[in-house]
């Protein structure tokens, strides 16, 4: 693999993103980055524009590369840099060993084949390609590479440390006094990261992720806010101005919007190829939110969310991504396999499926109401819903530490002023037709539901929402691979069971259905999508799931009851009672 360069600038800048596969090839992981070789050649070269980026506060510019190669063949290809460095003086050898050398330091981005936009380019040599950049803190490179492929498989931020700047938000109601509120600052660093390619070729900055608690809102509010960097000398460097409504006050009783998804991921809009180049579907469900922000109050992300898979460069893309989304509207997350998993570190599966960022990146990146960063369960409410996250990655059965805390999640709601009570974790605990998991015979993640049952049965649990299989899925009301309802799209009075839903179809290539439809499930869909829960008040619930390419609705049910009905006794749900008078 030979390659060719040129530098880019991007000018200083901030901005703002708050807060299973089986299968499934990264592009790029096929590059041999150990055999990479500099083979210049005189009449070989590659150049950018614009030089210089960002000039009038852009967070992302469009760039064209020219290339000229006068030995041209179809596994030609341009790989995008930043740092802008990347051969063998920046870093050390991976293998001190065998003294590797030498090799790519640091793994590109993103990268497009020199022939996409020009069929002509084996025979000429010649070709151009445009590229968006976005805002990473850091110069860029472009290189054109020969070869190299080969078969392996494989919140807001800013560049400002606390004794570079102060960094705070400037926030209030809009049309109101503004007050600035102090933030805290973090970041991790490569040793933080718990194997290849988190710690080697995947391994970029992250900057520093600054998190500031905005207190004493009212609720129902419209707030104007943005970031702000106080410098040493006195001046300030401003990001943009943003807006977001308040939250209602727990059990108000109001119109409520709440999007609900798994497994995303991110693509780039240029069209190149990046890593984890098996999400087609995730800027359809992006764009379909962000058209639709109008109504959504917001949203949970419950695992798989960037698909870097060791590759921190994607993080910086992902939150750009959903940043219109992120900057309006609560985004909440739960953990998946591809953010915490990693052999011996304390994951309850001993699979590499994090690429060795073993949780690190997203316990850092974005806030979640957790006692413990480290242990991604929390519960969380939004006006007439409580919430209960529960973390997959981590043991949850039966005696557990967490299993102690789904049941006192689940115990602690006041179902009189939170009526919809929601279970949400990345696998699926609950019901899956799936392929794989039918062909284990059992319909769910092994040892999934086994001591949860009993939870979600005593404490009424309305819906339980899992990812990790990319489809969707709606079971009926169930205990025990028991339908305990027969009704399908409107439910009223006491609902005896908890309807189940995958939908871990939000961008990440699709997962199959076993060809044995089970009887408990009601409605399935190979496609990408969302769902979408709207409580109107108290007593009614509308379910609905939308599919990503049109945002149209194709499944749906209702709720109806009052609060007697969630008080009624259930199978095994049933408070004690005595004949005393």
């Amino acid at each position: 693999m030979v390659w060719f360069w040129v530098l880019v600038l991007f000018t200083a800048n901030l901005k703002l993103g708050l807060a299973h596969i089986h299968g499934g090839e990264q592009p790029l992981a096929k590059i041999n980055i150990l055999q990479t070789t500099v083979a210049l050649h005189e009449s070989a070269s590659i150049s950018a524009e614009p030089v210089l980026l960002g000039l009038k506060g852009e967070d992302t510019e469009w760039i064209t590369v020219n290339f000229v190669n006068p030995k041209p063949s179809l596994d030609d290809w341009v790989g995008v840099f930043s740092p802008a460095k990347f051969d063998p003086s920046a870093c050390p050898p991976v293998n001190e060993r065998k003294k590797q050398l030498p090799y790519i330091c640091s793994a590109p981005i993103k990268y497009k084949y020199a022939n996409e936009s020009s069929s002509s380019y084996a025979k000429t040599g010649t070709a151009s390609l445009r590229f968006q950049l976005i805002n990473q803190r850091a110069d860029f490179s472009f290189a054109l590479f020969s070869g190299g492929l080969s078969d392996m498989t494989v919140t807001w931020t800013s560049g400002y440390d606390i004794d570079e700047a102060v960094p705070f938000v400037e926030w209030g109601r809009k049309g109101d006094f503004q007050v600035r509120s102090p933030a805290g600052t973090l970041t991790f660093k490569q040793n933080s990261m718990c194997g290849s390619p988190a710690s080697t070729v995947g391994w970029r900055d992250p900057g520093f992720i600054h998190t500031s608690f905005l207190k004493d809102l009212w609720p129902n509010f419209v707030y104007m806010y943005r970031i702000g960097h106080l410098l040493y000398n006195g001046s300030v460097v401003w990001g943009k101005t943003y807006s977001f409504k308040s939250s209602p006050y727990p059990g108000q009783n109001s119109l409520q919007r709440v999007v609900i998804f798994g497994d995303m991921g991110k693509a780039e809009r240029d069209g190149s190829n990046e890593y984890s180049d098996y999400q087609p579907g995730s800027l359809n469900t992006t764009d379909q939110l962000i058209r639709d922000l109008d109504n959504i109050d917001i949203v949970f992300h419950i695992g798989d969310l960037t698909y870097s898979n060791g590759y921190i460069s994607q993080w910086d893309q992902f939150t750009a991504q959903v940043e219109p989304i992120a900057s309006t509207v609560p985004y909440m997350i739960a953990s998946g396999n591809h953010e915490r998993d990693w052999p011996n570190s304390g994951s309850f599966y001993d699979t590499p499926d994090s690429g060795g960022e073993c949780g690190v990146p997203a316990e850092t990146m974005f806030y979640y109401p957790a006692e413990n960063k480290a242990k991604f369960w929390y519960s969380t409410d939004y006006g007439l819903f409580h919430f209960c996250i529960a973390d997959s990655e981590h043991d949850w059965r039966e005696g557990s530490e967490q299993y102690g805390f789904i049941e006192q999640c689940l115990a602690s709601v006041d179902r009189h002023r939170q009526p919809w009570l929601i279970f949400s974790a990345h696998r699926v605990l609950g019901y899956s037709s799936n392929d794989w998991y039918s062909q284990e015979g059992a319909y769910e993640e092994p040892m999934g539901r086994d001591g949860l049952q009993k939870l979600w049965q005593k404490y009424k649990v309305d819906i339980a929402f899992y990812g990790h299989v990319h489809n969707y899925e709606r079971s009926c009301p169930i205990y025990q691979n028991q339908c305990v309802n027969k009704e399908k799209n409107h439910y009223s009075g006491t609902v005896n069971g908890t309807i189940h839903v995958v939908v871990g179809g939000a961008g990440s290539h699709l997962s199959k259905f076993s060809q044995l439809i089970p009887y408990w499930s009601i409605y399935r869909d190979y496609d990408f999508g969302f769902v979408k829960l709207t409580a109107f008040n108290q007593s009614s619930l509308l379910f609905e799931y939308k599919k990503s390419r049109d945002g149209k609705v194709y499944d749906s049910f209702t709720i109806s009851r009052d609060y007697k009905d969630v008080l009624a006794c259930v199978h095994d749900g049933c408070e004690p009672t005595t004949l005393a008078s």
